[in-house]
């Protein structure tokens, strides 16, 4: 995103932080086509990833994770994309990071520490 201001960087980050949120996967994606590296966090630390997540967007989550979205990038809360997803209730999107290989013992607290607190452990694999 070169040539651009600072203050218009801001704004194409609000704009894609926007799009992850409301899961609105073919506008975002040209986003990165125009540059905008696939790990944008907002100014909480929040990834696109992560807001597509909470936001339960398994389609935008699956789409993030082909571009190569760090399935384990951590907000400022030290929180992953796995235990908001699981915090949420949003099981689709929970199976597709468990299956991009996501850290389930990662961040405070951990995916696995989530799912027992809302009694969700069965959507996780056994730990072993």
């Amino acid at each position: 995103m070169s040539g651009l201001s600072q203050e218009q960087v801001g704004r194409v980050v609000a704009l894609a932080m926007d799009l992850a949120r409301q899961g609105r996967s073919e506008e975002l994606m040209e986003f990165f086509d125009h540059g905008l590296p696939v790990d944008t966090c907002d100014s909480e630390g929040n990834s696109l990833l992560m807001l597509a997540a909470y936001h339960g967007h398994a389609e935008t989550v699956a789409a993030l994770i082909g571009r190569g979205a760090d399935v384990d990038l951590r907000n400022g809360r030290d929180q992953s994309p796995v235990a908001g997803a699981l915090f949420k209730g949003e099981d689709e999107v929970v199976a597709a990071l468990v299956e991009a290989g996501a850290d389930l013992d990662a961040g405070t607290p951990s995916a696995r520490a989530t799912a027992e607190m809302f009694g969700r452990s069965g959507l996780l694999p056994e730990s072993g």
